[in-house]
C-alpha cells in the first residue's frame, strides 16, 4: 500500500541532500576562488616590491654619482675664494669637535686661515669676568644684571673685529680656546643646544648679535640633522645661516656666505636657497 508520510519523508532527504551538495560545492568554489585571489595578490605585491627595489638602488646609484660629481666640482668652485681671509670659529656653549673639524675641511682649498676656535662659557662666569673687567663698567658684572647683555654684545663685536677688553676676559668668557684674537675677516657661530638658564640665553643672544653687527659676515651653521633647527634663530640675532654643513653642497654655501653672501643656505624648508646667486659675491 502506498504510504504518503514515506514518500513525503524520501523527497525531503533528497532535497536536503542537494542543498547539502550544493552548500558544499558553493564552499569548495568559494575557497578556490579565495585562493587564487590571493595567490595574485601575493605575485602582485612580490612584483611592486621588486620594482621598488630596483628603483632604489637605481636612486641610490645617482646619488652616489651625483655626490662624486659634487665632491669633484664644488672644490674648483670655492678655490682661493677667500685667498688670506683669517676666519675665526665660536661655539655658543661646548665645542662640536666634529663641526670644527668640518669648518677646517670647508675652508681647505678656499685660501683661508681659520684664526681662532673657542667655545663660550655658558652661563657666563660674571664674578670671575668682572674681575678681569677691573678698571671698566663692566667691573660690577657681577652685581648688575642690565650689564650682562651690553657686555656680551660687545664681546660678540670684539670677537670680528678684535679688542683689548675682548683679550683680558677671554679666560673667562670662553671655556676653551686656540689661536688669535685678533680682527678676522668672517665668523661662524655655532650653537648647540638650547641653552638653559636666564644668564646662557641672554649671553648666546647678545654674542651672536654683536657678531652680525660688527660688519663682518658671521654666519651660523648647523648638520643637517640637527633637531630642532637653529636657522630661525640664527635669522632672528641677523646672521646668514647654513644648515648642512656636513654636506658638500653646505661647506660651498658657508664659503660663500663667508664673503658675504646674506640668506638661509641648504636643503631643509627654512632655507632660501642651495646656494647664494654668483652674482651676490663679492669679487
Amino acid at each position: 500500500m502506498f504510504d504518503f508520510r514515506y514518500h513525503a519523508a524520501s523527497l525531503a532527504a533528497v532535497f536536503l541532500a542537494l542543498a547539502v551538495g550544493l552548500l558544499l560545492g558553493i564552499a569548495v568554489g568559494d575557497r578556490e576562488l579565495v585562493s587564487s585571489a590571493r595567490e595574485e595578490l601575493e605575485q602582485s605585491l612580490e612584483g611592486d616590491v621588486r620594482e621598488q627595489r630596483a628603483q632604489s638602488a637605481r636612486l641610490r646609484d645617482e646619488l652616489r654619482r651625483q655626490d662624486r660629481f659634487a665632491g669633484a666640482v664644488i672644490p674648483l668652485l670655492v678655490r682661493d675664494e677667500l685667498d688670506g681671509r683669517r676666519i675665526g670659529l665660536v661655539f655658543l656653549g661646548e665645542a662640536q669637535e666634529r663641526v670644527a673639524d668640518l669648518v677646517r675641511d670647508g675652508l681647505e682649498d678656499t685660501g683661508a686661515e681659520l684664526a681662532f676656535a673657542g667655545a663660550l662659557r655658558l652661563p657666563p662666569d660674571r664674578a670671575q669676568i668682572a674681575a678681569l673687567a677691573r678698571g671698566t663698567r663692566y667691573a660690577a658684572l657681577a652685581t648688575e644684571d642690565d650689564l650682562l647683555e651690553p657686555f656680551a654684545f660687545r664681546m660678540g663685536v670684539q670677537l670680528g673685529l678684535g679688542g683689548r677688553l675682548v683679550e683680558r676676559v677671554r679666560p673667562a668668557l670662553l671655556q676653551s680656546f686656540s689661536g688669535s684674537l685678533r680682527r678676522i675677516d668672517g665668523l661662524v657661530v655655532v650653537r648647540g643646544e638650547p641653552e638653559e638658564g636666564d644668564d646662557a640665553s641672554a649671553a648666546a643672544r647678545a654674542i651672536a648679535e654683536g657678531a652680525a653687527a660688527s660688519g663682518v659676515p658671521a654666519v651660523g651653521v648647523e648638520l643637517a640633522g640637527t633637531q630642532p633647527s637653529n636657522v630661525d634663530w640664527y635669522r632672528d640675532r641677523g646672521l646668514s645661516s647654513v644648515d648642512s654643513l656636513d654636506q658638500v653642497a653646505g661647506r660651498a654655501a658657508l664659503v660663500f656666505a663667508l664673503q658675504g653672501a646674506e640668506g638661509a643656505f641648504g636643503f631643509k624648508p627654512s632655507a632660501q636657497a642651495l646656494l647664494p646667486p654668483l652674482a651676490s659675491r663679492d669679487p
